[in-house]
């Protein structure tokens, strides 16, 4: 992170430069340098880590640390390295230095004091959270359980929304119960920290003490663990490891002492973490300080099966329980409760400890790792993070440990040849089932057949659809409303595109050859249905296959069609269709009032908006007042995780230029900038994959964008002659865009890319405000024209992105 005033950096690389110069090892006062010789280690191999971490200050990796070996019950290795501040001044690292433990607090605080509770027979790891947090019940997760949270198979996302400045602990709360899964429960691993917060919660609710006091009764206490805590006292500041500036723009930042008058806000003895900065310091995923001595006993405890000096804080089954793998066969990263075995988080394992070993780490440069097989922990603590927020301690992590290994000369031969889990008890062990095949989808027609039309009978129907309305065996939503029984479908309404879904252009109302029904234009003379046109009508059905971007015209019919339905008392039934691009994603700014219309018909709504056409309905009848008399016929079998090639369905091009997932990925960022004097591939083979103009150096553009290291895509330089629309008949060049990791990309940051991108080349050429109408905000063009970093762009979205997530939550129904 860099600092508020420009004179801070020379400042820091001098300061680095004086800490490097000091001797590599840095003991507390009192302190005594490590035995020469201790059993079953090589003492001098040991010396190497001084070295080792030395290269590594030297490098600027991080200030400081402090390492702590033991093997059993005993400590053979304790140093402290180089300095613990070198803002405003130099301070040595001293082996009682406090360190900001960030994620260690998973599993030093939240998993034993669950685990205590399982012991009591208070909780049982099967039961769902929402029996000890009721509210946390819906949008899906009534069926998430402790255990899921303890190995993040809960489909949780990482992290609840900061861009809102929300404050206060019972908010945090309040945030995760109006979660939506991004996954069903058991099917994805993804490292949350809304799991371990709402874990510590359970553990509060249950014990009926606050989660900082139960923790410290019946685990740091016992232990003797008299410097780890929660909120340090101001006393204790001057040992503390401060980690870096707080972001000005965080309103947490407000309670942090600055190191300087008018100077920045140095998070010392103040938790790093955002989240658990606004919940006061006190969660379950951070927060927690400790020195590595008293790390080091909570790690004796473990390898003693739960006992550290006649105490028992846990259950030897319950130690085996929770460093045993826990998460489903088949799932890549091999989890315990809480701990970490086998995953892409294990770099500090080190290269030559065994699987069957476990640890953890934290984010401000702290970790632990022990192997039961060896009988050997190392505990490292950094603050890699100070001054500036640009340390890196990962592969330091991994050489300590590989030292440590390295060094142990009395392994037993079973953990020299270990090589992997053994599988056969993990497979016996009480575990979720692997996720079953994904049964077919079936949209809302293929469920309003199955029960036989009913909603509909002896109604007379209008019906708003297109091509793309057809039942998972391709018969025609028109077709089987004109022949279902008791149904009599009296008018067709066409959107965009045209009831085929091939024209570019005003679509004009016509009769329907096969049927010889009248069709409604709803693109042509106007865009709304008449009075005449829905006179004698009991209902209308709407069946259209939504693309899961804001500026995608057939949601704007579809609303149009409601709020002319609900005055004249008329049944509105949509017949819900997945999200091809998934609901969970939500991203752009939020849509200007000023810049609704045909292409924006709700404001404040995301470009990426992650709900299906269905909710959409939902949405826009409660919170536009509609008061329509409103069916949706939901899907069956579609969960929110899930891409169009997922579900088992046939592509249909939803319109003429939507030819496949690929286009549609990336469309809400392509499309956002395609009124602009740039292609978007219109006219050619692949529309929405590639982007040019006449006045574009292809290779340069293809350069400066992958410079930037835009995560989930690629590109490289296309010449392309377009057949239609914007420069037909015209070569151009420019870039395409290869999907790299569909998950990870963010479309409409890959769109603001390449526009900030034009703009920096080619001044002058892009003719930018002609984007204003589908971007849909004035304050995010003017920062792209004010050459913004689009990072910082896509950043700023956030807070909106949470506003349209807590709304939307209200009207999921998968």
């Amino acid at each position: 992170m860099p600092f508020d005033r420009p004179w801070c950096l020379p400042l820091v690389l001098s300061v680095f430069g004086l800490a490097v110069a000091l001797p590599t090892a840095q003991r507390a006062s009192g302190s005594s340098p490590p035995a020469a010789t201790a059993s079953g280690v090589d003492v001098s191999r040991l010396a190497r880590l001084d070295q080792t971490i030395a290269d590594a200050i030297a490098e600027r990796k991080l200030p400081g640390a402090v390492v702590i070996v033991g093997r059993g019950d005993a400590v053979v290795w304790q140093k402290a390295y180089g300095q613990r501040a070198v803002l405003p001044g130099r301070e040595p690292m001293t082996l009682n230095t406090i360190f900001d433990l960030a994620s260690l607090t998973k599993v030093v605080a939240t998993t034993p004091a669950i685990m205590r509770l399982v012991e009591d027979g208070r909780i049982r790891l099967t039961d769902p959270v929402s029996t000890f947090i009721p509210e946390f019940r819906k949008y899906g997760k009534e069926r998430i359980t402790i255990r899921d949270l303890l190995t993040h198979m809960s489909g949780l996302r990482p992290d609840v929304d900061l861009g809102d400045a929300w404050s206060g602990y019972d908010t945090a709360i309040r945030l995760a119960t109006e979660e939506v899964p991004t996954a069903p429960p058991g099917r994805r691993f993804i490292y949350s920290d809304i799991n371990f917060f709402l874990l510590a919660e359970v553990a509060a609710r249950v014990s009926r003490r606050p989660f900082q006091e139960f923790v410290a009764a019946e685990v740091f206490t016992p232990l003797g663990m008299r410097e780890t805590m929660f909120v340090p006292a101001a006393a204790l500041r001057p040992r503390i490891a401060p980690t870096e500036p707080c972001r000005p723009a965080d309103p947490s930042c407000d309670a942090v002492p600055q190191v300087s008058p008018g100077g920045a806000r140095m998070l010392r003895g103040v938790v790093h973490d955002p989240t658990a900065r606004r919940m006061g310091g006190l969660a379950g995923h951070a927060g927690l300080f400790s020195t590595a001595g008293d790390l080091a006993r909570y790690c004796r405890m473990l390898l003693g099966g739960g006992v550290l000096g006649g105490r028992r804080v846990l259950s030897p089954l319950t130690v085996a329980r929770m460093t045993s793998p826990a998460t489903p066969p088949g799932e890549l990263s091999v989890r315990g409760l809480g701990w970490d075995l086998d995953s892409f988080y294990s770099a500090n394992r080190g290269e030559l400890l065994p699987l069957g070993s476990f640890g953890h780490t934290g984010f401000t440069g702290t970790s632990i790792w022990i192997d039961p097989a060896t009988k050997t922990f190392i505990v490292f603590l950094s603050s890699r993070l100070h001054p500036d927020g640009s340390g890196d301690v990962t592969p330091l992590r991994a050489r300590v440990a590989t030292i440590v290994a390295s060094a142990l000369t009395d392994v037993p031969p079973a953990a020299a040849r270990q090589n992997g889990f053994a599988r056969q008890p993990f497979e016996a062990q009480t575990v979720p089932p692997p996720a079953p095949a994904a049964r077919p989808v079936l949209t809302g027609i293929d469920v309003l057949r199955a029960g036989g039309f009913s909603p509909l009978s002896n109604l007379r129907v209008g019906l708003l659809t297109n091509h793309t309305g057809r039942a998972r065996d391709g018969a025609a939503t028109i077709d089987l409303l004109a022949s279902a029984p008791g149904v009599k479908l009296a008018a067709l309404f066409s959107p965009e595109h045209g009831i085929r879904g091939i024209l570019d252009a005003s679509v004009p109302s016509t009769t329907d050859e096969k049927t010889g029904l009248p069709i409604h234009s709803l693109y042509g003379a106007s865009q709304r249905p008449s009075a005449e046109m829905l006179e004698g009508l009991d209902a209308i059905v709407i069946d259209l296959q939504d693309i899961g971007t804001r500026f995608y015209t057939y949601m704007t019919s579809m609303a149009y069609m409601i709020e002319a339905a609900a005055p004249r008392r008329i049944k509105v039934f949509v017949l819900d269709r997945p999200n091809p691009i998934g609901g969970v994603q939500i991203e752009g700014p939020a849509l200007d009032a000023a810049s609704t219309g045909f292409t924006g018909y709700f404001p404040a709504m995301p470009i990426r908006h992650g709900l299906t056409i269905g909710e959409l309905a939902k949405l826009f009848n409660a919170e536009r007042a509609i008061g329509a008399d409103l069916t949706v016929i939901s899907m069956a079998n579609w969960t929110r995780d899930a891409w169009f090639d997922e579900t088992g369905l046939t592509w249909v091009n939803p319109s003429p230029n939507m030819r496949n997932l690929y286009g549609a990925t990336l469309y809400p960022g392509l499309g956002a900038f395609e009124s602009t004097n740039i292609s978007v591939g219109r006219g050619t083979d692949t529309p929405f994959e590639h982007v040019g103009a006449p006045w574009i150096d292809g290779p340069a553009l293809a350069a400066a964008l992958t410079a930037r290291q835009i995560p989930g895509v690629r590109f490289y330089p296309v010449r392309f002659t377009p057949v239609a629309s914007q420069y037909s008949g015209t070569e151009c060049q420019g870039v395409f865009i290869v999907i790299t990791d569909r998950a990870a990309v963010r479309p409409v940051r890959v769109g603001v890319e390449i526009a900030s991108a034009l703009l920096k080349l080619f001044p002058g050429q892009l003719e930018i405000d002609r984007a204003a109408r589908l971007f849909g905000s004035v304050d995010g063009l003017t920062r792209i024209k004010s050459g913004d970093d689009p990072a910082s762009i896509a950043a700023s979205w956030g807070a909106a992105e949470a506003r349209w997530r807590l709304l939307r939550a209200k009207y999921v129904l998968y």
